[in-house]
């Protein structure tokens, strides 16, 4: 075993059996912090979205900006559930996995489905750009000073993340238990404790002093009044992404995997109510509104959560132990729903690939039972979006609901086309239209009010990526046509010259003789000189040991050992033109170091040569090693 694979099991884990797959599978527990950590992580900012719109007409940005959060809470939850049960039905009709792409491709076609499929690819990267985004600013929040580090700090989480993920489905799944229940017990027992208080005559005064609560709006008309009630209702929606993350990933669940998902999927929901409707409340009735400046990236020192806030003001400040515990919560559970992206991303990648619209290396299984690749793949992309947005969840939200809700939109309209098809019960085939039509709405109005803070960079990766996938089915097509066997003629006979690479005589390349002359009667032997005061050493010891191999002696005036042999192989090629049938091979006696670091004192002109050599045909480069 090379000392890479000792690492990289040490590091990952050693291989697991495919047979153990099984085993590998998650129960409801664990699949809830797996599958439910980005949709129940959104409830810690999806509240401070829809103040922030809300504040956008509010003078001073307070009281009448709160009148306005809770109806417009409560229109997210009959979403959520019309969404929730959609998928419900979802994964009955599909129970070895029914996300979007396979629905909408099955019934709505090709096009639609890939559509769908472009869409929450971009969907599951912003999941971890924002996720790990959010969760800095939880912390930035806790130690304004860590301000300038964000986007470090985001990238560091989105490696720590992958490196669980490329140890094991289970492994990270048990790993993200922990703090997936800690935030949902905090949360809810921050509220519960707050709303005991104030029935016990107490009250709760927010200990931030950054923004003014006052009455009113600004002198605005009922139409622009509606345009911003609905803007901020658009910005709430980021509460429901990460739903269809359960239905995406059905046969990561333990047998039987359709129920133990449906089950899964209906207490992500009730959870995520209860989460979203009381963080809503509490920033109701404790007067807390969102800062002004929005994200760390924008608000400099002293910025602060609405969360935070709540935190802040039921504990009494922001220096209270309880605070800092329900923050550090906070950013686990932000970082780690970057895990749901991490779930599904490599999962529909390898769909897409296997139909020939991607990589085939991404439908890879690696060691531990994962898709590696795409784990990889999802790492770097989102770490790019971090960067490139210095880790601001504001500037990447209005990109993230956009394609997660076009997705929505076509599966349920598949859905409604299954059980037209399949003659299901038709009040089922209703509620799918609904989910379908509201959905469809909502991506109508997250574009149309979002569309210049950044909703048309998520359209234009869209064109992009379904473009990227034709062009890849396009190269995939034509390989398959080039490679099939059904017009060609019976298998020809194949005749080579050998061209043996002579560095200098010594026993390492006696084996390298032998194996050339057992190949074929037409060896030839090279030898590249940079200068004539070794040639005649090297003609007297080829004639005592080269058998009857003729000894090529070629000269290299700029030093190059390379271009010689490419010239004199163009050569030979040329005495063959016309023959497709004639091979030359290049035999390379390679020495092989005795530790990995004596490699670093031997150089490995096979390596350069392959490079050299990658665009010529009927050429052969092999090594005959000899280990010192």
């Amino acid at each position: 075993m090379g000392s890479l694979t000792k690492l990289k099991h040490f590091l990952f884990g050693k291989p697991i059996h495919s047979k153990r797959a099984q085993h590998e599978r998650l129960i409801i527990v664990f699949a809830l912090a797996v599958f439910a950590s980005d949709a129940l992580s959104s409830s810690a900012y999806a509240t401070e979205e829809i103040l922030h719109k809300l504040q956008d007409v509010a003078i001073g940005g307070g009281a009448w900006a709160l009148g306005y959060l809770l109806p417009i809470t409560f229109a997210l939850i009959a979403l959520l559930w019309i969404v929730i049960f959609s998928y419900y039905q979802t994964i009955q009709a599909y129970p070895t996995g029914g996300g979007s792409y396979r629905v909408s491709s099955e019934n709505l076609g090709r096009v639609w489905g890939l559509i769908a499929a472009g869409a929450l690819l971009i969907g599951y990267v912003l999941t971890v750009a924002v996720s790990v985004s959010a969760g800095a600013s939880a912390i930035v929040s806790m130690l304004p000073q860590t301000q300038p580090y964000a986007a470090l700090m985001a990238s560091v989480a989105v490696a720590v993340i992958t490196f669980f993920n490329l140890r094991g489905a289970k492994e990270s799944g048990a790993v993200f238990a922990i703090p997936t229940y800690s935030y949902v017990v905090l949360v809810l027992g921050l509220i519960l404790w707050g709303a005991f208080s104030m029935m016990s005559g107490g009250s709760i005064t927010p200990v931030v002093d950054h923004h003014t609560i006052a009455e009113g709006i600004k002198p605005i008309g009922t139409m622009a009044l509606a345009f911003f009630i609905f803007k901020a209702f658009a910005a709430g929606c980021t509460a429901l992404t990460g739903t269809e993350a359960i239905a995406d990933g059905v046969l990561a669940f333990e047998a039987p995997e359709h129920k133990n998902a449906s089950k899964t999927l209906v207490w992500m929901g009730i959870v995520l109510m209860f989460l979203v409707v009381g963080i809503s409340w509490a920033a109701t009735n404790f007067g807390i509104t969102a800062m002004s400046g929005g994200g760390h990236g924008a608000g400099g020192e002293g910025y602060m959560t609405v969360l935070a806030q709540i935190a802040a003001a039921i504990f009494g400040s922001a220096t209270h132990p309880g605070f800092y515990i329900t923050q550090v919560a906070t950013a686990l559970i932000l970082v780690l729903a970057a895990n749901t992206g991490f779930a599904d991303f490599p999962r529909l990648s390898m769909f897409v690939a296997k139909d020939g619209f991607l990589p085939r290396q991404l439908t890879t299984v690696g060691d531990r039972l994962v898709f590696q690749n795409g784990i990889i793949t999802l790492a770097v992309l989102s770490i790019l979006l971090i960067i490139g947005f210095n880790a601001d969840p504001h500037l990447l939200i209005p990109m993230y609901a956009v394609g997660v809700f076009l997705s929505f939109t076509l599966s349920q309209l598949g859905m409604v086309f299954w059980f037209r098809k399949n003659q299901r019960g038709s009040w089922k085939a209703w509620v799918s239209g609904l989910g379908s039509f509201v959905c469809a709405v909502v991506t109508l109005l997250l574009l149309f009010t979002r569309f210049t803070e950044g909703a048309w960079i998520a359209i234009a990766a869209l064109i992009i990526i379904v473009m990227i996938f034709f062009g890849i089915k396009r190269h995939y097509n034509w390989l398959d046509k080039r490679l099939s066997i059904e017009d060609e003629p019976a298998l020809t006979e194949v005749d080579t010259t050998v061209i043996l690479l002579v560095p200098r005589l010594h026993k390492g390349i006696l084996q390298a003789i032998s194996y050339s002359k057992a190949l074929t009667d037409d060896t030839r032997a090279i030898h590249v000189t940079l200068g004539r005061d070794h040639t005649g050493t090297i003609k007297k010891e080829w004639q005592a040991f080269g058998e009857d191999i003729p000894l090529v002696i070629l000269e290299s005036p700029y030093r190059s050992l390379i271009r010689p042999i490419i010239d004199y192989i163009d050569e030979t090629l040329r005495e063959h033109e016309g023959d497709k049938d004639h091979m030359v091979t290049v035999i390379v006696p390679q020495a092989v170091p005795k530790t990995w670091l004596q490699r670093f004192l031997h150089s490995n002109i096979a390596f350069s040569l392959k490079l050299a050599l990658r665009s010529k045909p009927n050429v052969v480069v092999t090594n005959v090693r000899y280990f010192l």
